[in-house]
């Protein structure tokens, strides 16, 4: 039942950065550190970062419904590619290191591959 807990939180701190997206995008960007971008850029900023949180909303939601761990490790996969995508931005293009978000994005992920290995498993406690 935790397991499912953990995925639920997780879906509902990405569900709202996503709203955040569709609702006040500009306010969405700036608060992950970017600018607000106009014409096409716009467009692929506002897109792609409203289907990348919510893809891991309906990866968790998909995972905690079925018990299934392949989509609790897909949304973990996606995140912990972010956190290294944005450590090659620091290490390979002069990006600032966003360390919160590195952390974060590792701490949320490393707590979806565990539901993962546990969801569907008959321990009614944990």
């Amino acid at each position: 039942m935790i397991y499912r807990v953990i995925a639920g939180l997780i879906a509902a701190v990405m569900a709202l950065t996503a709203a955040g997206w569709l609702l006040d995008p500009a306010t969405a960007a700036q608060g992950l550190g970017m600018n607000y971008l106009d014409g096409i850029g716009r467009s692929s900023q506002v897109g792609d970062m409203t289907a990348f949180f919510t893809f891991i909303v309906v990866m968790c939601v998909m995972g905690a419904i079925t018990q299934t761990g392949h989509y609790l490790r897909s949304a973990g996969l996606l995140l912990i590619l972010a956190a290294v995508f944005r450590t090659s931005a620091w290490a390979f293009h002069g990006a600032e290191l966003a360390s919160t978000f590195i952390v974060f994005e590792i701490v949320m992920a490393a707590l979806l591959f565990f539901s993962s290995a546990k969801i569907g498993r008959s321990d009614p406690i944990l």
